[in-house]
């Protein structure tokens, strides 16, 4: 089966040994702490704790960069969670986002579907609006 990779756009070389806090991460990837817990809870990332404090590493960071490339390609996170359950395993090996023709193929007939209901609703809003301008 041909597979496909995404690298992160994130993420710099030389990084193994730096570590980042939950706020470090919350910043510079623009979500919420809350989102990067519920990463956690779901098994996506697997920070170290020192006391309370979650410490990320680099593998970390990359992944947390991989999980949002695959939310951006609109994969849910059982979907993303597959698709990188082997690089948890692979020593030393880059993150990425593996795909198959067949996911690709997918992906994208679920994004038209979704795109062409999206201008279906903004067509009856915007003619319902016009309605109820010309009315008043």
């Amino acid at each position: 089966m041909n597979q496909f990779i995404v690298t992160p756009d994130a993420g710099e070389a030389g990084e193994g040994a730096k570590f980042y806090t939950i706020g470090d991460l919350a910043r510079e990837f623009g979500v919420t702490l809350r989102t990067l817990r519920f990463y956690e809870d779901r098994g996506l990332l697997s920070p170290r704790r020192d006391g309370t404090a979650r410490i990320y590493d680099a593998r970390d960071r990359e992944r947390l960069s991989v999980i949002l490339k695959g939310k951006q390609l609109g994969f849910t996170l059982t979907e993303i969670r597959a698709m990188v359950a082997e690089e948890r395993s692979g020593a030393g090996a880059a993150m990425n986002l593996k795909l198959s023709l067949d996911q690709i193929e997918s992906q994208i007939q679920h994004l038209e579907q979704q795109k062409k209901e999206i201008e279906d609703a903004l067509a009856e809003l915007q003619a319902r609006r016009a309605g109820l301008a010309a009315a008043a």
